[in-house]
């Protein structure tokens, strides 16, 4: 069976997916057209059914949930692991609605979080991920929001942290943050879908085995970054929940689903008003 897989060239990604794509496991009767795409693409590529294996942010995998089932491996959940809200200088809570704020995508949880977190902050443009930081060094906006491997590299440039809009998740709702999981399209056949879950797990299994190693594929994907970056990339993103989502991972994602419904009920409600 020929599938179509996109996941990101972030660190995270190419470490659960190297020992897959590469045959590094035994993948049966599977073969892998694999596409490597920032998961603001991924997550509108979704709405066109255009990958069969996708890693989709939370909201763009409610969105296409009629299309889509979510796999038990291959997720990035956890705590500590939030988007971080950064500027040049000190910006004080009440003036944040008020500022000019680059998210990394519409559909991405960062953006979710975003909102939940100052929900009146209306003054948001989208970027690639990779080009928040330098905008907001720029001065192009007052704010950004920032996640992967820029976690780890807005001080080196000069920038501050207003927040950690994961930590006001977890302060409010006391669960772990679900960012992102892998979503196969459910007219492949349940059998073929639970054979892909087990196969990222055994992939993710082996790339652990050889931690703190760092293959050649990863690296490849991540030119101009360090290793240590690399390694605190992976370390934060890539745990348990990537092996199995488990229960008390469905649980925090029924929980995002359910703040989720509210604020796209309220935000109809707005428009008929």
């Amino acid at each position: 069976m020929k599938l179509r897989l996109g996941f990101s060239p972030c660190p995270n990604d190419t470490f659960i997916f190297d020992a897959l794509v590469n045959q590094k496991i035994d993948i049966g009767a599977f073969e892998f057209d694999v596409v490597l795409e920032d998961i603001q693409t991924l997550n509108q590529w979704a709405a066109e059914g255009r990958l069969d294996v996708t890693k989709l942010s939370f909201p763009a995998f409610f969105q296409n949930d009629q299309q889509y089932e979510m796999l038990d491996a291959g997720a990035a959940l956890g705590k500590g692991v939030g988007p971080l809200l950064i500027a040049k200088r000190m910006v004080q809570v009440p003036d944040i609605e008020n500022s000019s704020i680059a998210i990394p995508g519409e559909n991405t949880t960062a953006n979710f979080l975003m909102s939940f977190a100052f929900p009146m902050a209306k003054q948001k443009t989208p970027l690639l991920f990779s080009e928040i930081e330098d905008a907001v060094v720029m001065e192009k906006f007052d704010l950004g929001v920032i996640i992967h491997e820029n976690r780890f590299t807005y001080q080196q440039k000069g920038l501050i942290k207003v927040c950690d809009l994961g930590e006001i998740w977890e302060q409010r709702q006391h669960a772990p943050i679900p960012l992102a999981c892998i979503a196969a399209k459910k007219e492949i056949p349940q059998e073929a879908r639970s054979q892909l879950s087990a196969l990222i797990r055994k992939s993710v299994e082996y790339s652990f085995s050889l931690y703190p190693q760092i293959s050649d594929y990863t690296k490849q994907h991540a030119q101009a970054m360090e290793e240590e970056i690399m390694r605190k990339h992976i370390e934060l993103y890539v745990n348990n929940y990537s092996l199995d989502l488990g229960e008390d991972g469905k649980k925090a994602i029924r929980q995002l689903f359910q703040v989720y419904k509210q604020g796209k009920g309220q935000m109809v409600a707005e428009k008929q008003v």
